[in-house]
């Protein structure tokens, strides 16, 4: 390998434009090119960040070392393939495929072919989840909202597959135990598709989860609460910032009282410290924070909310 990681950009729309952008600042990595079926927004890229255009990802193939592909989730098996059989490095958006069938065969690819296989839960890589992640012990209650406006770019997907996935990743990662039961309801409000819906997901150690999720609200929320012994822990994704409460011995014997504090977190961008995770397992090769098998369960669990929504939604 060189001393520059070799990397290439698949799909250049909303979201692929920024992976192009964070890749070509990185002084150990040489951005490559980027392809896209739209050869004008590929072109404009391109020529932006000093690189090759292509119209056709295979284009890339020989190329490169490493792969972000940003494409319309119906097109990732199709996409991947050529790559994964390849050896190429691979860091491939979220949710992995629109089935489970197609998911699978994605992550088994890749466990053949010995590749870097990082799914991009971004979410993840928020710096106020991380601190989350290290200091939760035993949650009992979890409790989550994400909210937000309607947008055009995720229509291909429904509000479960497009948000919720994000915190049903996250919960699954704080609990560390199977799911024993799962309720959800939704409904369809600017789209075809679920757009908004709540799931109550029961674990096999007692723990709880009520997730929410929102692409039809007028205000822009995302925050977790996760309830263990004696308090609590706050999180605001956006700003990263997390609030911590726990109930301290009275004095005298008397009632217990709440106190909160404010953790010193540092902000960073979750796509800049993804992005840098993963060029830093391709380098190392260790294991990615969030792999292909995280990624396949987190896909199992949303495909199963999805189905108890269908449930209600035909009763």
């Amino acid at each position: 390998m060189n001393d520059r990681l070799r990397v290439g950009v698949i799909g250049v729309g909303y979201l692929g434009k920024f992976h192009a952008r964070i890749y070509a600042a990185m002084p150990d990595v040489e951005l490559v090119g980027v392809a896209d079926v739209d050869v004008a927004a590929s072109q404009v890229v391109a020529t932006q960040y000093g690189c090759h255009a292509y119209s056709q990802p295979e284009a890339l193939l020989g190329k490169v070392d490493a792969v972000s592909v940003v494409v319309p989730t119906v097109h990732h098996l199709s996409v991947a393939r050529p790559f994964l059989e390849s050896g190429v490095h691979m860091l491939m958006e979220k949710p992995l495929a629109p089935s489970y069938e197609e998911a699978i065969a994605l992550v088994e690819l890749a466990e053949r072919s010995g590749v870097v296989f990082q799914v991009g839960h971004l979410e993840r890589f928020n710096a106020g989840v991380m601190a989350l992640a290290e200091r939760v012990r035993e949650p009992r209650f979890i409790e989550v909202h994400r909210l937000g406006g309607f947008v055009e770019r995720a229509t291909d997907v429904d509000v479960v597959t497009d948000l919720m996935i994000h915190d049903i990743d996250i919960v699954m990662s704080l609990v560390g135990s199977p799911i024993r039961e799962i309720a959800a309801t939704g409904l369809p409000v600017l789209t075809d598709l679920v757009d908004i819906a709540n799931a109550r997901i029961e674990f096999t150690n007692g723990a709880v989860a009520n997730v929410t999720a929102s692409r039809v609200s007028n205000k822009k929320q995302r925050r977790i609460r996760v309830f263990g012994h004696n308090g609590y822990y706050a999180l605001n994704y956006m700003d990263q910032q997390i609030e911590v409460v726990r109930a301290v011995s009275g004095q005298a014997g008397g009632r217990a009282e709440i106190v909160a504090e404010r953790l010193e977190i540092e902000p960073r961008q979750p796509l800049d410290a993804e992005l840098a995770a993963f060029i830093r397992s391709v380098r190392t090769g260790a294991l990615p924070l969030v792999g292909g098998r995280a990624g396949l369960e987190a896909l199992r669990v949303a495909l199963m909310v999805k189905e108890k929504i269908a449930s209600c939604l035909k009763a």
